[in-house]
């Protein structure tokens, strides 16, 4: 089992969801975050003042897998967040020790299945 925790643009959301409903990956949690990463944010002016804006808006999608769907939905992410410019954003691949559905109480692979 593994979590699969990727940083996007906002407006590849969709894109990346349609892809990975097509990789048969249905179930992810999704999440507005800031971050800032290569771009290094930008001047903003606000009243007669410049501000410095460096932490940008980002979209954070959690998907807990098993090991037979981890390339399949990187792949998935991947065509869906690429884009021409910097800053397509990151990947983040871990091991998953366990996963316990509620309801059920199922564990293991059962639970993300």
């Amino acid at each position: 089992m593994k979590m699969i925790v990727a940083i996007i643009q906002p407006g590849k959301l969709d894109s990346v969801k349609e892809a990975l409903f097509h990789a048969e990956v249905c179930k992810m949690t999704v999440s507005r975050v800031r971050g800032c990463g290569q771009q290094a944010g930008y001047d903003e002016h606000y009243r007669g003042q410049v501000k410095t804006v460096n932490l940008l808006e980002k979209i954070r999608v959690e998907i807990a897998v098993n090991d037979e769907f981890v390339k399949p939905t990187i792949k998935a992410i991947i065509k869906g967040a690429k884009s021409d410019c910097i800053g397509d954003g990151k990947i983040f691949v871990s091991s998953l020790d366990d996963c316990i559905r509620i309801r059920t109480e199922e564990a293991g692979e059962e639970a993300i299945g």
